[in-house]
């Protein structure tokens, strides 16, 4: 076969490569960052109580895992306005010993809902939201607790089963990301609910990335041109390529020169793809809360202090906070597919092309060779398919609702005339 054959093979292992790379780096990522949604599951036992996260952030929702792994179900108290578990204060001792405090809750900020049993070789996952100014209103390490019915678990005895979590005040960075994101968005949607009463979640999440589009309008039309004059360059750019071709350096001052000559940041049209990020990561932190008044508190702005705004999390038949597969996904691949289309300019056909002739049969296939860019026309967008599948359903809205934005904007840049 000839080289450029082998260079088009290269290529295509290439780019089954980057994405089982890019694939299993994002979920790495992702157990990181988002240990309690992505994170695997608890450790097989009997009857097991743990911790969703180990350490909650202050403001954030303790949450506690009861798995129940034998072949009866378990049966619960009712312990309403308490919740479905104890939960006590360990404060340490400077001896080194530890002393256990229990809590008792008066009242929940949201309906108490009665956790009667966990069924046989399942889990429940017992929010503690509604508790959390209450039972969890200080820093520190706190244990809940379970009592197993006697003999439940092995004959004449009675267990009780602890899991312990820490509230950490929140850091620097936490505080600075909700000072200038989270609370500005969550405040922004109930802005827009409380203007037009009735409006609900999936509206407001349109309004609103609407809203940032337009605040972002004039650096994406920057950005796009820049892109767009980067395209037109590329055929000068190849020239020096071919001039100095042994001369890198050279090349890269001839490159710098033309990028001052014409105008260009190749910086600038990375800033409105980074700014998407916080508000994406923002978004899913408000949402994963349940965009609820009463246990976001510490996002309020004193406007909303003590009132009761009701946010429908409802839209079009699907339920906002939990993602859906079959139909956000796969629509997000499309878009951001079009909008990839959109920004590559149009390859002209390579002379290094494969070529493969059958013998004694009068007809050729032809293969084009895999480029960088072609690679990234694919993997992108299913990246983009992949995390809507982890992510709630409004944060898919929101992305959605965006790449749109940026097709119309992208099909007005293409239409200027741009002379290089």
């Amino acid at each position: 076969m000839s080289p450029a054959g082998n260079k088009s093979k290269v290529s295509t292992l290439e780019f089954i490569a980057i994405f089982i790379i890019l694939f299993f780096l994002s979920n790495a990522l992702l157990k990181y960052f988002f240990p309690a949604q992505f994170g695997g599951p608890p450790p097989a036992a009997q009857v097991t109580l743990k911790a969703e996260a180990q350490k909650v952030t202050a403001g954030n929702d303790p949450v506690i895992l009861i798995k129940n792994d034998t072949d009866k179900d378990l049966p619960l108290p009712k312990r309403c306005p308490q919740p479905p578990v104890d939960i006590a204060y360990i404060e340490k001792k400077a001896d080194g010993t530890e002393n256990k405090s229990d809590i008792m809750a008066n009242q929940t900020v949201l309906p108490c809902r009665e956790l009667q049993v966990v069924r046989a070789h399942s889990a429940e996952r017992v929010d503690l939201a509604g508790w959390k100014y209450t039972l969890f209103d200080k820093p520190g390490t706190y244990e809940a607790g379970l009592d197993l019915p006697e003999g439940f678990v092995e004959a004449g005895t009675a267990i009780r089963i602890t899991a312990r979590l820490t509230v950490a005040e929140p850091g620097f960075f936490t505080k600075l990301f909700r000072t200038f994101v989270t609370k500005p968005l969550f405040n922004a949607l109930l802005f827009i609910v409380s203007f037009s009463p009735g409006t609900n979640l999936g509206i407001a999440i349109i309004i609103l990335t609407v809203l940032v589009k337009l605040l972002l309008l004039i650096p994406s039309q920057h950005a796009l041109e820049g892109q767009r004059k980067l395209q037109e360059l590329q055929p000068r750019m190849d020239e020096l390529k071919k001039k100095y071709p042994e001369d890198p350096k050279r090349v890269q001052e001839e490159t710098m020169k033309l990028w001052k000559e014409m105008k260009i940041n190749p910086l600038q049209s990375c800033l409105p793809t980074l700014l998407q990020f916080p508000i994406l990561i923002g978004l899913f932190f408000v949402i994963r809360n349940g965009i609820s008044v009463e246990t976001s508190r510490h996002l309020l702005y004193p406007y909303f202090l003590g009132d009761q705004i009701s946010v429908s999390t409802t839209f079009l038949g699907f339920d906002l906070l939990k993602p859906s597969v079959f139909v956000f996904p796969p629509l997000l691949v499309i878009l951001q597919f079009i909008q990839m289309k959109m920004m590559m300019k149009k390859q002209q056909k390579k002379k290094d092309e494969i070529i493969v002739k059958p013998a004694g049969q009068g007809f050729q296939l032809k293969l084009p060779e895999m480029n960088q860019q072609t690679m990234m026309l694919y993997i992108l967008p299913l990246m983009i398919g992949f995390f809507a599948i982890k992510f709630p359903a409004a944060v898919s809205i929101y992305w959605g609702i965006s790449t749109v934005f940026g097709i119309v904007q992208q099909w007005f840049v293409l239409r200027e005339k741009i002379k290089v």
